[in-house]
């Protein structure tokens, strides 16, 4: 950003795979101000992150948790006023994403390297949404995007 300010960062993703993708990054933040947001809690502590925030865990299995996340990420994303939502995934990171968009923020979304065959479900309607939608498997770009830009692991 060209006023000083630190460009605030919103990165949100599930636990396990798409969370280690995210921690993987996390010297890429280096000079911005950064929220994590995810779904286990013991994640936030174990990687010593004092101003994470915990989204409810959800799934197309379940409509009422899905409710739940989506309310709460646009909660999350109409509170922090973030400049750019980031996300590996999976429904609660695109849920943030969403919101994140509709609030004329800059979204990006990088497909977990999990998905070698084929996009995920919430990458494929990422898509839709990301300003910027990457995969991390060259064979899976497309000239509409997604766009390869190297992998995170």
């Amino acid at each position: 950003m060209t006023d000083g300010k630190k460009r605030k960062i919103l990165a949100a993703s599930s636990g396990g795979g798409h969370w280690e993708q995210m921690m993987a990054m996390r010297a890429a933040f280096e000079g911005s101000e950064v929220f994590f947001a995810t779904t286990i809690p013991g994640l936030l502590k174990k990687y010593d992150i004092s101003n994470g925030l915990v989204l409810p865990d959800c799934s197309r299995d379940s409509i009422v948790m899905s409710i739940k996340c989506f309310f709460s990420a646009f909660y999350i994303v109409f509170k922090l006023k973030p400049d750019v939502v980031l996300s590996t995934g999976a429904a609660p990171g695109l849920f943030c994403l969403l919101a994140g968009r509709l609030m004329g923020k800059r979204t990006i979304w990088i497909d977990s390297v999990a998905n070698v065959e084929k996009l995920s479900l919430s990458g494929k309607l990422a898509g839709r949404i990301a300003t910027l939608w990457l995969t991390q498997w060259q064979h899976l770009s497309r000239p509409g995007g997604p766009h390869y830009a190297g992998a995170v692991l």
